[in-house]
């Protein structure tokens, strides 16, 4: 959502320090190849990068039409034929990607695995036949990638609307100046609304007439969610957008579009609302086999056409929105873009991808009424003792982010209820959408925020089961550096304290300089915890006042 004012104050604040913690980084000097996969509901699509000063460079893509969502939006179930189908696209992938020789490989799956009740079975056979963990998205988090795969498109730099109808469901993302000011994700995917609603060939008008009220249905809630959506420019991307932007030349007898501007990877021509419906009503009376002969749509596209056409003249028309302008950028492009952003912070992109994470954790603060001057304070300790005891907890530096992240979300479960808040705060936190976080990022997170009470973080817990294995000491350690800077900030009305870390062989030693109010609280509470500190890092802990 969007921040504005003081909160957006506390952002930039929050960025500036973030960058300072990452300003010791240094990626490593062999260009690195990424590879994105994504597995819609239905098709497979793969896009390989190389980063060449600090920008990507497509070296292969490629496709494959699956109809995984098929099955699952009629019985629920990913059926067999439709997990062998996607397995062997996923193999060709595969090939190309070690012959390549990606660095980093990323492989989510959208609304068709989100809704399969056997999603994990299809998840762990790929795991056997390919070593990828595929990584389920919500319909938000597709929604955030998508937008930033179409941020290089012209335009896009002002107020747009991003419209992206896939076979299972539809993001829709309003946008200003590259920042998402609202998304929601809707239950319209052409492959979806086809299984549900048309069965014959061409489809009875009723039918049709069933398929557009549960269209302007979905479309009224989602414009409740929205808000007002005054946008300059439209872009819409996937399969089904390509299709009627080559079709709506047929359709308008090859009479020149109005021109948009040029872009690498986008579509130049303003495709008219007027021209979308005229397609779509033409598309419900036609067989499939003359449908499959309209240039764009071909005889894998013909089967879901009409679903998808439908879906983008009742969304123009009800926005009284122009028409749309296609981009060929999309889900992939904003995986890779991501991948570009975490490995090299000298882009762009990595500058936009810690401000949409900050934000994000802004906004939950805000959301369950957590006050900015009850956790920064004890963020910056969580920095702090981060940095200054390295050597000790030699733990990877992503869990800076994740440190600073629990520090902040600490407390938004006495929102619910203060007895047992940690426990709601770890519900709270791996449950929500927090931009630029991956569900195992926010199950880390969750857990460091979980045991800060008398609890300790165990192998059998309902909250470490989702976390890998290998993760598991990280945690603890991560734990024991958020309890320490809770310890060192007990006294809310004091100033903040400022404190000195001495590391030895056997001990550390942490000097504290008293505040107006001094610091007898913080120092008892700092020596609660030296047994536990003792237990995870194998040292003494000694807190004395300077």
């Amino acid at each position: 959502g969007a921040i504005s004012g003081a909160g957006r104050d506390l952002v930039y604040l929050a960025l500036q320090a973030r960058f300072t913690h990452l300003s010791g980084f240094h990626p490593a000097e062999k260009m690195q190849t990424f590879a994105a996969i994504d597995i819609g509901s239905n098709s497979c699509r793969l896009k390989i990068a190389r980063v060449q000063q600090h920008r990507l460079k497509v070296l292969h893509e490629d496709r494959e039409v699956t109809r995984l969502g098929a099955s699952v939006f009629e019985s629920g179930m990913v059926s067999p034929d439709a997990m062998a189908s996607t397995l062997r696209a996923l193999k060709r992938f595969y090939r190309a990607v070690k012959l390549h020789a990606a660095d980093h490989i990323r492989t989510v799956g959208t609304a068709a695995l989100r809704e399969a009740r056997n999603a994990q079975a299809f998840v762990a056979w790929v795991k056997s036949e390919t070593g990828w963990d595929v990584e389920i998205i919500s319909g938000l988090e597709e929604a955030r990638l998508i937008h930033r795969g179409v941020m290089n498109h012209p335009g896009a730099q002002g107020r747009c609307l991003l419209v992206d109808v896939g076979g299972g469901s539809c993001e829709i993302t309003l946008s200003e100046r590259k920042s998402i000011r609202s998304t929601i994700s809707l239950p319209l995917g052409a492959v979806r609304l086809t299984q549900e609603f048309l069965s014959g060939d061409p489809p009875a008008p009723e039918q049709i007439a069933r398929l557009k009220q549960i269209i302007a249905r979905e479309l009224r809630k989602g414009e409740r969610r929205l808000g007002p959506l005054r946008a300059s420019l439209v872009i819409a991307t996937s399969g089904t957008a390509a299709a009627l932007a080559q079709a709506s030349q047929t359709a308008r007898k090859d009479k020149p579009g109005r021109r948009t501007g040029r872009g690498r990877g986008t579509g130049t021509q303003l495709v008219e609302t007027r021209y979308v419906r005229r397609l779509a009503e033409k598309l419900t009376r036609m067989s499939s086999g003359q449908r499959s002969a309209i240039p764009g749509i071909g005889p894998r596209r013909t089967e879901i056409i009409i679903a998808g056409a439908q879906v983008y003249a009742e969304l123009l028309e009800r926005l009284a929105l122009p028409g749309f302008v296609y981009s060929d950028l999309g889900l992939r492009d904003g995986i890779l873009s991501q991948m570009l952003a975490e490995q090299d912070p000298k882009t762009t992109a990595h500058q936009q991808f810690e401000r949409d994470r900050w934000i994000g954790i802004l906004e939950t603060c805000r959301r369950y009424g957590v006050d900015p001057r009850q956790w920064e304070p004890v963020r910056q300790h969580a920095a702090q003792l981060f940095r200054d005891l390295a050597a000790v907890h030699q733990l990877p530096e992503e869990y800076r982010t994740w440190l600073e992240a629990a520090a902040m979300m600490r407390d938004v479960g006495k929102f619910l209820n203060y007895q047992g808040h940690h426990r709601h705060a770890q519900y709270i936190i791996a449950n929500s959408e927090l931009f630029g976080f991956t569900p195992q990022q926010r199950s880390i997170v969750s857990a460091i925020a979980r045991y800060l009470g008398k609890s300790r973080p165990d192998p059998e817990d309902r909250t470490m089961r989702g976390i890998p294995p290998e993760e598991h000491l990280h945690v603890h350690r991560a734990v024991v550096l958020l309890r320490l800077a809770v310890a060192l900030n007990q006294d809310r009305a004091s100033d903040v304290l400022k404190v000195i870390l001495r590391v030895y062989p056997k001990r550390v030693l942490l000097e504290i300089r008293p505040g107006r109010t001094g610091a007898e609280l913080e120092l008892w509470s700092l020596r609660k915890e030296a047994n536990y500190f003792r237990e995870v890092f194998r040292r003494e802990l000694f807190a004395t006042l300077e």
